[in-house]
């Protein structure tokens, strides 16, 4: 579908991709998301430095490289590479450089006493088209996947594939960085939980967006089949209807969720602080 951007001082966004209202501005969850429309001739005005964009490529399956993290103790890198051959098939297309900025945040955020629930790591990589599985949920000391699914990314961020990150309210865009997971609530979409972001001007505006882990009709079976990937949230990483109940329980209170993409940034990719937290405790 065809996608314009002025690139001016400020960027001019159809209302197709914003909308009017606030990325999952409601404590009962957001209304579902479709495919992207142009049936409003309507602008919303964003910004220009508050969006962070990849590359330009084609919206294809073409990845943006990820980089292993420099100056990483070699302690790290090797349980980091352990931790990738025991998960399996499950995680084969897990690429070993997103789990490894996974896996050196949650460390470190533990490390900081900033995540509380320890042994359990959820990564998507929202790089990967909307279409393939691209959520991990990790039992990190018995290296298995105890869950893999599909996520959703936020309308502003692209289509097949997520373009486009911001935490600037209204952007309906996907925010990027570590987060540590909330309560949860009974909202529109049922059991929800909240998210709060760790990664100042990141993510950092996660909670008064209400962007949480809540189901939507648009990431079930019958919606992929039908239109060859996901639709799209308001900014929240919405859940399959099947599985949502699931992830959710399997990542209580003061779990770690990190959401990779192009130009993700966090001063928690710390590997002297990862290294300290591995050899005092493990993966605990």
């Amino acid at each position: 579908m065809p996608f314009a951007v002025a690139c001016t001082a400020r960027i001019l966004l159809p209302l197709g991709l914003l909308g009017m209202t606030v990325a999952c501005q409601s404590t009962v969850g957001e209304p579902a998301a479709g495919p992207l429309t142009a049936a409003t001739q309507s602008v919303a005005l964003i910004p220009a430095d508050s969006i962070k964009t990849a590359p330009t490529l084609p919206d294809s399956l073409q990845l943006t490289p990820v980089l292993p993290l420099s100056n990483l103790p070699d302690s790290v890198r090797q349980v980091v590479r352990k931790l990738q051959a025991e998960l399996g098939p499950e995680a084969a297309d897990l690429r070993p450089a997103v789990l490894e900025q996974a896996c050196v945040g949650y460390l470190a955020l533990r490390h900081a006493g900033r995540i509380q629930h320890g042994g359990v790591l959820a990564v998507a990589d929202m790089d990967l088209p909307s279409s393939e599985k691209r959520l991990w949920v990790l039992d990190l000391a018995a290296g298995r996947v105890l869950h893999r699914s599909h996520v959703a990314h936020g309308r502003g961020s692209g289509q097949l594939r997520a373009r486009r990150f911001s935490n600037v309210t209204k952007s309906e865009c996907t925010s990027l960085g570590f987060y540590r997971t909330q309560d949860t609530y009974g909202g529109k979409h049922g059991l929800s939980r909240r998210l709060r972001g760790l990664d100042a001007g990141q993510n950092s505006n996660a909670a008064s967006r209400y962007v949480v882990l809540h189901a939507a009709d648009y990431v079930s079976a019958s919606y992929l089949q039908q239109h060859g990937q996901v639709g799209y949230s308001r900014g929240c990483p919405a859940l399959p209807p099947d599985q949502y109940k699931a992830i959710i329980k399997s990542l209580p209170e003061g779990s770690c969720l990190f959401l990779s993409g192009p130009g993700v940034a966090s001063k928690w990719l710390d590997g002297e602080a990862a290294a300290q937290q591995l050899a005092a405790r493990g993966w605990r």
